[in-house]
């Protein structure tokens, strides 16, 4: 097959999903449906990449092969491949493959791909672990789970859409190594806040005090992606403090079910709450930062 012959429609077109969409059609993919909660969203890409703007989720299933689903949380997850309503993604969906991008919960993946076998339909999970930059570009770290033939037969998508793939085993276990991923970087995206907070308030050069972290024990991913945006109060939003809680609380709750207490954890997701309940859950998760830094919050 050509990318061409690939008929494929996407279900969420946010920041996510629209540059995953826009890097597809630039790499001759034949992207024929795009549908968003936001409507005025899904028009403006259809134009863009001369897809058809769907009004319903049936119409994607029916117009394309492999649909790529970008959606925000285990409720919307669950809603678009309802079997109570009238407009859901399995009315049409024999022979189709969904790929499903959105971190969810493990088993709500695992209830998404018992629904689709019903309706004759195979799922993927596609779990990403890189921000808007990276789905323009094509360069996404793409963590599968599902049958392996189901990864086997989605490979040329995937692999266009990545620059590291790896496939993960069963479904629902992508998803836990995403829950993991994103545990862990909030916890150093808050810890990382507190340090800067805490330099600001003993007034040393934060560009130094930087510097230093990068040389030492300190460093860390998120020092790279988000100090200086913390030190200069720039929350341009790649990964919202919403999205934040949201997966913090997905680990959180994985560690409920073998007794576990993840007390960083705990206190991480308590400051991305905070910030939602501030009215701050819209900022990129550097926007912690708010919390820390003396005068600001």
């Amino acid at each position: 097959m050509t990318n061409s012959d690939y008929k494929i429609g996407f279900i969420g077109v946010g920041r996510m999903g629209s540059n995953m969409a826009r890097h597809l059609h630039d790499e001759g993919f034949s992207v024929v449906a795009v549908y968003d909660a936001n409507p005025n969203q899904a028009k403006s890409l259809a134009d863009e990449i001369g897809a058809t703007e769907a009004v319903q989720l049936s119409q994607v299933s029916h117009l394309a092969d492999y649909i790529i689903t970008v959606v925000t949380d285990d409720n919307a997850m669950r809603e678009i491949f309802s079997e109570s309503t009238d407009d859901s993604l399995i009315k049409n969906a024999k022979g189709d493959i969904f790929i499903n991008c959105a971190t969810i919960s493990p088993d709500v993946h695992v209830e998404v791909e018992q629904i689709a076998e019903k309706y004759g339909a195979r799922t993927l999970e596609g779990c990403m672990a890189s921000s808007i930059t990276q789905a323009r570009e094509g360069t996404l770290y793409l963590m599968c789970g599902g049958k392996e033939e189901t990864f086997n037969a989605v490979k040329p998508i995937l692999e266009s859409l990545s620059v590291s793939l790896r496939y993960i085993g069963d479904t629902g276990a992508a998803a836990q190594v995403k829950a993991l991923v994103n545990m862990v970087m909030n916890i150093n995206t808050a810890g990382l806040a507190e340090g800067l907070g805490l330099g600001a308030a003993l007034g040393l050069d934060l560009s130094v005090l930087q510097e230093v972290f990068s040389q030492t024990g300190a460093n860390s991913r998120v020092l790279e992606t988000d100090g200086e945006d913390m030190q200069n109060r720039d929350h341009e939003c790649y990964f919202s403090a919403a999205h934040a809680s949201k997966d913090s609380g997905i680990a959180l709750d994985l560690a409920k079910k073998f007794g576990l207490n993840l007390p960083l954890a705990e206190a991480t997701k308590k400051q991305y709450d905070q910030m939602i309940e501030l009215g701050k859950g819209e900022l990129d998760k550097s926007g912690v930062a708010e919390l820390t830094f003396p005068g600001r919050s």
